[in-house]
């Protein structure tokens, strides 16, 4: 019998390495191919690993909890054939990356690239590279950039990983215990305590909200935010969902929601403001050339996460609502991949659905605005006619943009979340879809 070396599939940009979750075969199972052997859990998302062959879970080559890194082997499958070397070699071939097929006049910078005639560049670099979850655990425990450069690394090429870190903290914490604790200083990240009662329930944090929780504290740190609010009377639209949304569900098989909608005309918005589709990377600010809308989600859990729509701009009303109920749907049934949570360019997020009229949302960084949207409720409005002004049972809608002041003022900040409404507000009911 040949044997597969099941090796860590690559989980998308920037992502190196992944923890065991659960093991969903054990040792003397069957699996079939395309079939989940285990639950692995990034920094970005949790997903399973599919068996890419048939046959026999041979063994487990790593617990759950621990740490593998993109492309070592973490479990042996048997499978049936005797060319036992041939199964071997396949999995030994270098890991390929995801590359999209582009002419070199739809990629700026392809004049600056290396050619055959051009020399090498040396190998040797003074930066290392850190995945994010590397960087944010040494960022919540205060270990400065030289201090982590000094971290020896056993991940591909010397690369620093999670569990690496963590050795370095555990062997600094022995080194420093027998000393006393210090002193509160009053800084926002020494620990405050808090009392407890004995009829008090001690719920502890899940791996997700542990990490939303370092994800929105970093976010306060980092971004001075700044909040706008418009309100838009939507009575346009909402008529015209009522009139298509039978039709178009009885045509596509699904239902069109407003959240599309909302995406559609944040897209255009950005495209009138593009400096709202930036980043901010010390004292530079990355103009993003693609739009790719982030669609804040709840889980089942009451966890949140933020599945991407890449290119929205790009996306007709159909294919965007499409893309919107997938995601959705795959967000509920933890089928995501963790690309479909990367490269997010702006976050919507639909805090109506939840019966709220407005809020200030936590920007998701690294970009530099959130928006969100009320509910859709029945108000009296003043309406202006050409027999003059009355009053008017309309369909008003609030919506609050929070934006990163070091980049977007309130000038821009006001004029981009105006365009938004302007666009809900003058929507053609008359339109096809």
């Amino acid at each position: 019998m040949a044997t597969y070396n099941l090796q860590l599939p690559r989980m998308g940009e920037s992502v190196s390495e992944a923890t065991v979750v659960k093991w969903l075969k054990q040792p003397g199972d069957r699996v079939d191919e395309d079939e989940s052997i285990l639950e692995v859990a990034t920094d970005k998302v949790d997903s399973d690993v599919p068996s890419p062959v048939s046959g026999i879970l041979k063994a487990q080559l790593f617990s759950e909890n621990a740490i593998a890194q993109v492309g070592e082997v973490i479990a042996i499958i048997e499978v049936a054939g005797e060319d036992e070397e041939a199964v071997v070699n396949e999995i030994e071939q270098p890991i390929e990356t995801d590359t999209e097929e582009a002419s070199g006049d739809d990629i700026p910078g392809m004049e600056h690239l290396i050619t055959e005639t051009d020399p090498l560049p040396s190998k040797k670099t003074d930066t290392r590279f850190y995945s994010p979850l590397v960087k944010n655990i040494a960022a919540e425990e205060g270990i400065t950039s030289e201090e982590l450069d000094t971290i020896p690394g056993t991940g591909s090429d010397g690369r620093v990983t999670k569990q690496d870190v963590l050795n370095y903290l555990a062997e600094k914490k022995e080194v420093t215990f027998s000393h006393p604790p210090p002193e509160r200083t009053g800084m926002v990240n020494d620990p405050i305590p808090v009392p407890i009662s004995p009829q008090d329930e001690i719920i502890e944090m899940d791996r997700m909200r542990r990490l939303i929780a370092d994800h929105m504290v970093k976010s306060v740190q980092t971004s001075p935010h700044v909040c706008s609010f418009v309100e838009a009377d939507v009575t346009n639209l909402v008529n015209w969902r009522n009139k298509v949304k039978s039709a178009y569900e009885k045509r596509e098989g699904e239902k069109i929601t407003f959240t599309p909608i909302f995406i559609e005309v944040v897209s255009k918005a950005l495209r009138d403001f593009p400096m709202v589709n930036v980043s901010v990377n010390g004292t530079q600010i990355i103009k993003k050339r693609r739009i790719h809308i982030g669609m804040a989600a709840a889980l089942p859990s009451g966890n949140l996460i933020v599945p991407v729509i890449k290119n929205a701009d790009q996306l007709s009303l159909v294919g965007l609502s499409k893309a919107v109920n997938d995601l959705a749907n795959r967000a509920r049934t933890n089928k995501l991949k963790p690309d479909d949570t990367q490269d997010g360019t702006f976050t919507l997020t639909n805090i109506g659905a939840f019966g709220n009229i407005m809020g200030t949302p936590i920007i998701n960084q690294p970009q530099v605005a959130i928006l969100a949207v009320g509910t859709i409720t029945k108000k009296p409005a003043v309406v202006e006619t050409e027999y003059g002004d009355m009053i008017g049972i309309r369909h008003m809608m609030y919506l609050s943009l929070s934006y990163d002041h070091r980049v977007v003022d309130g000038a821009l900040g006001g004029r981009f979340v105006k365009r938004v409404a302007d666009y809900l507000e003058n929507w053609d009911v008359n339109r096809e879809v």
